[in-house]
């Protein structure tokens, strides 16, 4: 006999399991499934984000931003520390204990707000009446149905064409996570965060990372200004950055793997490194989803198609996070989450997409919310910009990290923040209080009339604000 709920949802990623908790809330009975195993074969919910994404990574970056400080900053405060070495098997094990806290904190969540778990993998059978067919394929086998279903399954790592990925000299997030030993030479193909972020963390402990970019431009999508800025931090940390570049054959054997590429001025060249991580973007996952079952709408990406409420072709079949449109970040999946279970209620869930912040965790981090300059250049909108350095920032100084700035920019008419951007010390704190700023539609006036407190970090904000009006005050 099926076992029967109002809400299904496929995928305890931060999209579904945050949809599954917030529709319990609400009063729904829930069922949320997830096919993740750790190491012993149990549940591992929390998607890419809790086990080989977001949380891993920045364990990683903590370690390596430790190791690093020891190493080059500790003299400058008085403090001695020779032969300090990495036991990257402990590092790798710290990670490990992060990840598992999180996906028992995600179990202990659901179980808090009655939520049905099954560990498998979720896929359609067919339609009931009324409902929705679901097979659950695990160590357990059940059949559950649903009136509503959201489908939260994420996404995958794209592989190169023609170069799959081995986990072992050609890795994706995944295996570029679990790297035993630091590599003398390291190799990335693309310069998206996935690929700054590990590039740091081997950087840091000593390996020679190489860059390779297709694009013509560093960070596209960051603020040209705060790209470049960027960018000459990185140059200065010995991270080598090509740009422009056409990659041609790989070869992946027992000594490592060969790479050729053509650069920017057509020249042929070859990279020879022991480990290479690709981080091209990422795909849906909607493979054993079963969507032609129920003749549920893929793209041509193998996207799950919605609207802009989140509804799929499908009545009362609704999709979240990176297996649809929008960017794939894991705070965008729980707010389509939210949203949607609150729409199943009849409510007016909210999501606005002109306010989701976007962070890379490298040293120094970058953070921005809204339109960077290019994009307000290209629409023909007036404004006016305003930049402040952390090199003025009494709080930056103290703290020895003094790289970056602060650029804000608002409408030329209505002063209206459009977009912060920020690189530099905890630009990943900083950037909310811009986000708050532009979801109540705050001028930049407003932001540089608000007392901050002193010292911080977070004065350099309100004087970007002020130096929208040319009235900085500390530079």
């Amino acid at each position: 006999m099926n076992k029967q709920f109002d809400v299904i949802v496929i995928g305890a990623g931060p999209g579904g399991y945050i949809a599954a908790i917030r529709a319990a809330q609400l009063g729904f009975s829930v069922a949320c499934i997830d096919e993740w195993k750790n190491a012993a074969g149990g549940p591992a919910p929390g998607g890419t984000c809790t086990n080989v994404g977001c949380i891993p990574s920045k364990a990683l970056l903590q370690s390596s931003e430790h190791f690093e400080h020891a190493n080059k900053h500790f003299s400058e405060h008085g403090i001695s520390a020779t032969n300090v070495s990495m036991d990257v098997g402990k590092m790798l094990a710290r990670k490990d204990t992060v990840i598992k806290q999180n996906n028992d904190g995600i179990l202990y969540l659901l179980k808090k707000n009655k939520v049905a778990f099954f560990h498998g993998r979720g896929s359609f059978v067919k339609t009931v009446e009324g409902a929705y067919e679901i097979k659950v394929t695990g160590a357990v086998e059940d059949t559950l149905s649903g009136k509503h279903i959201i489908v939260a399954t994420g996404s995958s790592a794209r592989a190169l064409p023609g170069v799959p990925f081995d986990e072992v000299n050609v890795l994706s997030n995944d295996g570029a996570l679990r790297v035993g030993a630091v590599p003398k030479k390291l190799g990335l193909i693309g310069s998206g965060v996935i690929g700054l972020e590990m590039g740091s963390v081997w950087r840091r402990l000593g390996a020679e990372v190489t860059v390779l970019e297709a694009l013509p431009t560093f960070l596209g999508a960051v603020d040209e200004q705060i790209a470049k800025e960027a960018k000459k931090a990185f140059d200065k940390q010995g991270l080598k950055i090509e740009l422009g570049v056409k990659v041609g054959e790989i070869k992946s054997g027992k000594k490592g793997v060969s790479l050729q590429y053509a650069d920017a001025k057509g020249e042929a060249k070859e990279l020879v490194v022991d480990k290479l991580i690709v981080s091209i973007g990422r795909v849906p996952n909607t493979t054993g989803l079963n969507a032609e079952a129920v003749g549920l709408t893929l793209d041509e990406r193998g996207a799950i198609v919605v609207d802009g409420d989140c509804k799929t072709s499908l009545p009362h079949v609704w999709a979240v996070g990176d297996v649809v449109r929008g960017p794939m970040l894991a705070h965008k999946a729980e707010e389509e989450g939210v949203a949607v279970a609150e729409r199943i209620a009849g409510q007016h869930g909210h999501v606005n997409f002109n306010t989701i912040p976007w962070v890379i965790y490298t040293s120094p981090e970058i953070a921005w919310v809204g339109q960077t300059e290019q994009q307000l250049k290209a629409a023909g909108r007036a404004y006016k910009a305003g930049t402040f350095p952390f090199l003025a920032n009494g709080r930056a100084r103290a703290l020895g990290d003094t790289t970056g700035m602060v650029k804000m920019l608002a409408d030329a008419t209505t002063d209206e923040i459009l977009g912060v951007h920020i690189v530099g010390p905890m630009a990943s704190e900083l950037i909310a209080e811009c986000v708050v700023a532009m979801e109540f539609r705050a001028s930049s006036e407003d932001l540089a009339r608000i007392c901050h407190a002193h010292p911080s970090l977070s004065e350099a904000t309100k004087e970007a604000a002020l130096a929208v009006d040319k009235r900085t005050l500390n530079f």
